[in-house]
């Protein structure tokens, strides 16, 4: 008898475990008598269940993703200790909004975002401005608008249009950007990456800019290598630019993930407020700053650099509060748990915990480089994130895809896809070392790369090339 699979439902992934039926069943260990034991995927269901019923099911079926800790394709936390744990737990209903509902978190988040901004060198921390966002996506959109509204602002005491503003990027950029680009109708121009400029470094820059562009974003970690642009490099471009031209175009620092791992390992390095042309910044918390998802923040330099007229005052939550976001109601937690690890690690902390990531990722870096079958693309040292392509010639019976899939039999996520615009045609693979995985794993994770290699390199025949999945994860 042949059974055909039906096909993947509209919005699951094809990898999602959804089985061929249309019922969620209950184990009869967990079922009680007269209860529902039969739960439909696609609708509410007609009768209520206990919770521990409604538990086991959820349960069950999240058991079926992967193991966080082996996942070494997002940038995205995946631990935090059982102190953080208890707190999040017992500040899950607090609305970061509603400031008067909750004023001691709303001090918090002022308290952090002043942190930040000390810790990025703004030249008057209590003149700066920021806030939290729900990821540094949300961040990027509103450092983004800022740009946009400050360039409109002024094109219309001058008189000009502003019906064509660009905003200048590297090709390597994270995809959020393509969507502020996209939904904002801001004209993307990006500067291609090359074997000679692997990421933004102010070559070329002034075919890009002109009277239109509301700015220039640097990337510190860019996503597909995790190489630092150097910020410093870009904006003595933009001085040479505006020596020959009047144009003062501001920078947007992307620092996802930079920005939570430079002023520790990298304290010299002049990428942040020290630039006077730096005129906001972002980070992802739940990326470096080591907070479970989603919080994110973005700095501004001074109160002037966020126009008055972005934003809102909002009075129907019971009192005057200022707001300037994409989302309305969010999450206060996570927060909170920004403000308890900088009690709970402090500067020393926080550098004791990113020196052990990228004394992983140098590690990891080393031993790939040391075999036959790879060049290395970078080796870690900014970001503990770096990424590496099949030595040319090597082999004509796989590539990187099938590593890729040969390693995920191990439990390990490490994604394969190709670099972008006029590099298409090179494909690496990349690891994100994360707070969690240990030098031991990473040596568990060697051995299972080179006995992957072993197995490739002993086939008799190339690997069909079929179906292959190009997996990239930010």
């Amino acid at each position: 008898m042949t059974i055909t699979r039906p096909p993947v439902r509209t919005g699951e992934p094809s990898h999602a475990h959804t089985g061929i039926g249309s019922q969620n069943q209950l184990n009869p260990l967990f079922a009680r008598e007269g209860e529902s034991t039969d739960f439909p995927l696609d609708a509410i269901p007609p009768f209520e269940s206990l919770p521990e019923t409604a538990y086991q099911v959820v349960h069950d079926e999240a058991m079926l993703d992967g193991n966080s800790r082996l996942n070494l394709a997002t940038f995205v936390g995946t631990w935090m200790d059982p102190f953080a744990s208890r707190l999040y737990a017992e500040s899950a209903d607090k609305n970061m909004v509603d400031k008067d509902e909750y004023p001691q978190t709303a001090a918090i988040e002022t308290r952090c975002w002043k942190m930040l901004a000390r810790l990025w060198n703004a030249p008057d921390a209590e003149n700066a401005i920021g806030t939290s966002t729900i990821g540094s996506s949300e961040a990027c959109m509103l450092g983004g608008l800022t740009f946009k509204r400050r360039w409109q602002n002024a094109r219309r005491a001058a008189g000009k249009p502003i019906d064509k503003p660009n905003l200048v990027l590297s090709s390597a950029v994270q995809v959020c950007w393509e969507k502020f680009c996209n939904y904002w109708d801001v004209e993307p121009r990006y500067v291609p990456i090359s074997l000679e400029h692997k990421v933004l470094d102010g070559h070329d820059l002034e075919k890009y800019v002109d009277e239109n562009t509301i700015g220039v974003v640097a990337i510190m970690g860019v996503t597909y290598t995790g190489m630092y642009e150097p910020v410093a490099e870009i904006s003595k471009a933009l001085d040479r630019i505006q020596e020959k031209t009047g144009l003062d175009v501001p920078i947007h620092v992307d620092g996802a993930s930079g920005g939570m791992i430079a002023p520790f390992l990298q304290p010299d390095l002049a990428w942040d407020f020290r630039l006077p042309r730096v005129a906001s910044i972002s980070t992802s918390a739940h990326k470096y700053g080591l907070v479970y998802p989603g919080l994110g923040w973005v700095i501004w330099r001074t109160v002037d650099d966020l126009p008055k007229d972005l934003v809102f005052d909002v009075t129907y939550l019971g009192g005057h509060m200022p707001s300037f976001a994409l989302n309305f109601s969010r999450p206060g937690a996570q927060v909170l748990l920004q403000y308890y690890l900088f009690l709970r690690l402090g500067w020393d902390g926080y550098y004791k915990v990113q020196k052990a990531s990228q004394d992983v990722a140098v590690y990891l870096s080393g031993e790939i480089a040391s075999m036959p079958a790879f060049d290395l693309w970078n080796d870690g040292t900014d970001i503990p994130v770096f990424a590496w392509q099949l030595t040319a010639n090597y082999t004509d019976k796989w590539n990187l895809y099938h590593l890729s899939e040969r390693l995920r039999l191990k439990g390990w996520l490490i994604p394969a896809y190709p670099m972008p615009d006029d590099l298409t045609d090179i494909v690496v693979q990349r690891i994100v070392v994360r707070n969690g995985l240990s030098r031991n794993l990473a040596e568990s994770l060697i051995l299972d790369i080179r006995d992957a290699v072993d197995y490739l390199d002993a086939l008799q025949a190339p690997m069909p090339t079929e179906g292959l999945v190009s997996s990239f994860t930010h």
